[in-house]
């Protein structure tokens, strides 16, 4: 805690979503999970993607192969620092970090637009409603 007073914060818990969206969050490294892969897009900020099991290697290898969003860290769950470092220095210095934040802010206005009102995630939500969830009710 003593070393890093000032320039970081260890909590146990916090609202990941407001995290992503915070101005000075430039670079998530994260386990490829699902959820936070969506939290992640929806907020703009490309990854470094350290899957470990189930549906994280394949989330990790479209972020990366497909979408443009992220970097591998490499090594499976031997990875020394030296090498996380590396990817985080070229993350956020290099050509390939700055399309990753290029790619990443069109996720996020994609996202946003599919969300709005007349969205296609909005008609879709309300289409379930309407055809799943009321289709039993009568006016």
């Amino acid at each position: 805690m003593e070393v890093t007073r000032g320039r970081g914060l260890l909590a146990s818990w916090c609202p990941q979503e407001a995290v992503l969206r915070h101005e000075a969050v430039a670079l998530f490294l994260m386990h490829s999970g699902w959820n936070s892969t969506l939290e992640s897009l929806s907020g703009g900020v490309p990854m470094l993607s350290w899957p470990f099991f189930a549906e994280q290697p394949t989330n990790s290898l479209y972020k990366r192969a497909k979408w443009g969003v992220a970097m591998d860290v490499g090594g499976g769950g031997d990875v020394r620092r030296e090498a996380v470092e590396a990817r985080i220095r070229e993350a956020m210095g290099g050509e390939k970090g700055r399309a990753m934040r290029k790619r990443a802010a069109e996720w996020s206005e994609g996202a946003a637009r599919a969300t709005r009102l007349g969205g296609s995630s909005f008609g879709n939500l309300d289409s379930l409603i309407k055809d799943v969830l009321l289709s039993g009710r009568r006016s």
